[in-house]
């Protein structure tokens, strides 16, 4: 992941930072507890392609 696409990108539902996880190669809102999946390596930032965090991933 660029970090400088990182730097400019938002979360689409409450325009928050999202933060990298390479382990799952997902960006992550913290504020909503969203995952958002990365194809091919490009950030798919739809609400309805996120997936909820449960709690004990939401906040490392």
């Amino acid at each position: 992941m660029d970090h400088r696409l990182l730097e400019i990108i938002a979360c689409p539902v409450c325009t928050g930072k999202l933060y990298y996880s390479q382990d799952k190669q997902e960006l992550i809102c913290k504020t909503d507890n969203l995952a958002f999946p990365l194809r091919e390596g490009i950030p798919v930032l739809l609400e309805n392609e996120a997936r909820t965090l449960p709690a004990e991933e939401s906040h490392p």
